[in-house]
């Protein structure tokens, strides 16, 4: 029978109804006053839950060493001793404490007064920067800024205006004559526009299927996400996850080039065949354009890094004298591409969202972009205003296409592709050819207008008809690479072929079968 606290044999045994342990009773009153717990098990504990032991009254034996003065001093002797080595160990704890929290003390103060120095410092820069916009002359505000070219590089002396953003020349009226004339000649033409006799017709494209297959890119990063072919030659340039641009020839199968120089993903890019010239716009933040030499490599011209996010889309103007970036920032911006400055930056105030795709009109002087959150906007370049909206999708525009009979406009996003009638501003048309797991990620229409491409999971091709027609299926083309995203996809020459692009590094061609053949001994004939 011993107490559960002391270890010695109670005097006045008391029992804990909860846990049955046994208790000296004037040792468990003390504890439940002070904590109201039991002292082995924690649990709450009052006088009600004790119940005391009856025991007959014995006189208990004295310990054998207290029988004798010697043994009591002997008793008295280590009990001194224990509390002089419990004492000396307090006294050390003590000490280590007090060292602790000193040297708390001073890591405290030495932050302190880094912190300090580091708010003087930033004062006095904001304070010396105020003072240097202050002071730049009102004169040199309206001019154009100064490129210099060195090694690839463009170095502009931007000037800042009082609201902190850099001040741009904008789109004189010389330009805006220009995109006008060129607008009306051009819809002039259009009108009596004709399909070529040398299309593809339905019944070839129903028989296309895989010709070739490309590793353009590398294999530790596959990956193609954006695409073009140059109008007037048999090349294909592809831009990856790897960083790089590749310039493919086709009928030969060679690469001709592999332009290296941003560094993070290429998200588009864009040939212009004025001047041999080749846009690259990427995930760093930046736009270059490629000049094409002698030896049929690129060098890079011109670094544009006017934007503050990711690049997501660049379009060239139909006079191949300018272009347009549209970046996550929620800006986008219109360039000379002689000179490689932007002309003007716009940027949308009413919200947030970052701009994923972007096209000119065939004609010039419409401009569409895509946005994070769904929204087609429709811009008039020679005024910079958004004229129109088109809401409807589910997740950002990836893509987007204008047919070159410039009524109608093809845009994809997350649940599909939508067509709009650019004459009434309205949706006629919804194609979902995917379940809601599966994005469709890019839209293309042929420059003939008479067939248009989806790309998601695999790749479709529908007839082109009119607002009230219906767009039949052509053909359903597999995706190849095996990943389940197709990312890019554009038509060749007439339709003769399409080119695709997925999340592996392999540029895939689909035609007629045979065709191949027959361009590689036209070739080997030349």
């Amino acid at each position: 029978m011993i107490c559960a606290i002391s270890g010695e044999v109670p005097d006045e045994p008391v029992v804990s109804k909860k846990s049955g342990l046994l208790f000296e009773r004037r040792l468990i009153e003390r504890y439940i006053e002070d904590h109201g717990k039991c002292p082995a098990t924690k649990e709450d504990l009052t006088m009600d839950d004790i119940v005391p032991v009856k025991t007959n009254t014995i006189v208990k034996p004295r310990p054998l060493q207290a029988a004798s003065i010697p043994g009591l001093l002997g008793i008295f002797q280590n009990e001194w001793d224990a509390l002089m080595l419990s004492n000396f160990a307090l006294e050390q704890q003590l000490h280590t404490a007090r060292q602790e929290l000193s040297h708390a003390l001073y890591q405290h103060d030495a932050a302190c007064r880094v912190i300090a120095r580091l708010k003087k410092e930033r004062d006095d820069a904001r304070a010396l920067l105020a003072q240097a916009e202050r002071q730049i002359p009102a004169s040199v505000a309206g001019a154009a800024p100064a490129a210099v070219v060195s090694n690839g590089k463009r170095v502009i002396e931007d000037e800042i205006g009082p609201d902190g953003k850099k001040i741009r020349p904008g789109i004189n009226p010389v330009m805006i004559d220009e995109l006008t004339e060129c607008n009306a000649m051009l819809s002039a033409q259009r009108k009596k526009r004709q399909v070529p006799p040398t299309l593809a017709p339905i019944d070839a494209l129903e028989r296309y299927t895989q010709i070739s297959s490309h590793p353009l890119h590398k294999t530790n990063k596959p990956g193609i996400l954006s695409m073009d072919i140059h109008p007037s030659k048999d090349i294909v340039a592809t831009g990856g996850i790897d960083t790089n641009a590749v310039i493919f020839d086709r009928s030969s199968g060679q690469i001709l080039c592999t332009l290296a120089g941003h560094s993070k993903k290429i998200t588009t890019l864009k040939f212009i065949p004025r001047d041999q010239l080749f846009v690259t716009g990427s995930a760093d933040k930046t736009v270059r354009i490629w000049q094409e030499n002698e030896n049929g490599n690129y060098n890079c011209v011109h670094t544009l890094k006017d934007h503050t996010d990711e690049v997501e889309a660049v379009t060239v103007h139909v006079t191949q004298k300018y272009f347009v970036s549209a970046s996550k920032d929620n800006s986008w911006c219109f360039y000379d591409i002689s000179t490689g400055s932007c002309l003007t930056q716009v940027g949308d105030a009413s919200g947030q969202e970052g701009y994923t795709s972007a096209s000119f009109h065939p004609d010039g002087l419409i401009l569409g972009t895509g946005t994070t959150d769904a929204v087609v906007k429709i811009w008039d370049v020679k005024a910079q205003s958004n004229v129109a909206k088109f809401e409807g999708h589910v997740g950002p525009v990836t893509a987007m296409s204008f047919s070159e009979n410039g009524y109608f406009l093809a845009t994809a996003a997350h649940d599909g592709v939508k067509l709009w009638d650019l004459r009434k501003l309205r949706n006629f048309r919804t194609f979902s050819p995917y379940d809601l797991d599966t994005p469709t990620n890019t839209v293309e229409f042929d420059f003939s207008g008479n067939y248009l491409a989806i790309g998601g999971s695999d790749i479709r091709v529908y007839q082109v008809a009119n607002v009230k027609a219906e767009w039949n299926l052509i053909k359903t083309l597999p995706d190849l690479s095996g990943t389940g995203k197709v990312t890019s996809v554009k038509f060749g020459v007439d339709a003769k072929y399409i080119a695709i692009g997925s999340m592996d590094r392999n540029l895939r061609i689909f035609g007629l079968p045979g065709d191949d053949q027959m361009e590689e001994s036209n070739t080997a004939a030349e």
